[in-house]
């Protein structure tokens, strides 16, 4: 298994979409569909916080990943708070659990609330505390904000083969 890579970004858009794509392109992850997995990392992966992803491959291919997301309108009270954390076993197997909203406190506690009850329906011996990675941008009076955490699994692959 090659590496999965923990990016993060934040932007502001006109549209809803359109401040998602740009959040994405802050983390470097803009130019792939993404496919959303669910929280189970294989024991054989390497885990790396990356900020901006490098370039995982060609445009347009599937690129797997677990997701956090916040969007906010224009106006919105509060700031837009994405967030991520994992935790490993001593297999190397290990989870992910995001949660969004719009509070960057409460976003990083319920990440580890979600982790410390994973932890607990699993049979794994945890080698380590989780770790967690918020990114938060305050609420714009004109646009929409989105903030994004991506844990993307090694390169993309070709959705035409």
């Amino acid at each position: 298994m090659s590496t999965i890579r923990v990016a993060w970004g934040s932007a502001t858009g006109p549209t809803e979409m359109s401040s998602f794509d740009a959040a994405l392109a802050d983390a470097g992850v803009h130019n792939y569909n993404l496919v959303t997995l669910s929280s189970v990392i294989p024991a054989d992966a390497r885990l790396e916080r990356v900020g901006t992803a490098p370039d995982l491959g060609p445009t347009g291919e599937a690129l797997y990943a677990v997701v956090g997301r916040e969007t906010l309108a224009p106006g919105a009270d509060g700031a837009a708070c994405a967030g991520l954390g994992w935790v490993r076993s001593e297999s190397g197997r290990g989870l992910f659990y995001e949660s969004s909203g719009t509070d960057p406190d409460a976003v990083g506690e319920a990440v580890e609330a979600g982790l410390r009850r994973g932890m607990e329906l699993r049979e794994w011996t945890f080698r380590e505390e989780p770790e967690v990675v918020v990114e938060s941008t305050p609420a714009d009076p004109t646009d929409h904000v989105t903030a994004v955490v991506v844990a993307a699994y090694g390169g993309s692959e070709s959705l035409l083969a």
